[in-house]
C-alpha cells in the first residue's frame, strides 16, 4: 500500500487533470458536444474523447476514475454529490436551528411594525381612470 502523502498527490494531480479537462474543451456545437482536446492519461481520456453530449450518453465520473484507480476513501477525496448535500446543507440543516433557538424560546425572525394610518383615496376610491 502506497504512502498516505503520495496518495493525497495523486489525488490532486487528477483532480487538476479533471479541472483542465473541462477547462480546456472544444465544444461542438453543430453536434451539442465537447471533446477533449489532448490526452489525459490518468483520466483514461483520449484527445478526441467526447466527454458530454446531450443524448444517450455516460457523463464521465471523478468517482468511478478514482474507484478504477483503486483509491479507498473515495468521500474524504471529493465531496458528496450535491443532492445528497455538502456543508451548505450541513449548516442549513443543523447550525442555523441550533442558532434560532435561545433560552428554549424561539427568537422573534421579523419585527412587527405599527401600520401606519392609511392615506385618503384619489377619486374617492374610483381609482385613476377618468369615467364619466
Amino acid at each position: 500500500m502506497e504512502p498516505l502523502a503520495d496518495r493525497k498527490e495523486f489525488v490532486e494531480d487528477l483532480k487538476k487533470q479533471w479541472k483542465t479537462l473541462w477547462r480546456e474543451r472544444v465544444d461542438d456545437r453543430v453536434r451539442a458536444e465537447a471533446i477533449a482536446d489532448k490526452n489525459y492519461d490518468l483520466l483514461f481520456v483520449e484527445r478526441g474523447t467526447v466527454i458530454f453530449a446531450t443524448r444517450k450518453f455516460k457523463m464521465l465520473s471523478l468517482r468511478e476514475i478514482l474507484q478504477l484507480h483503486g483509491v479507498i476513501d473515495v468521500e474524504r477525496a471529493i465531496g458528496p454529490h450535491p443532492s445528497v448535500g455538502g456543508w451548505g446543507k450541513f449548516i442549513k440543516t443543523t447550525i442555523v436551528p441550533q442558532q434560532r433557538s435561545r433560552n428554549g424560546k424561539r427568537v422573534r425572525r421579523y419585527f412587527e411594525f405599527e401600520e401606519k394610518e392609511k392615506q385618503q383615496l384619489k377619486k374617492g376610491g374610483r381609482g385613476w381612470l377618468h369615467i364619466v
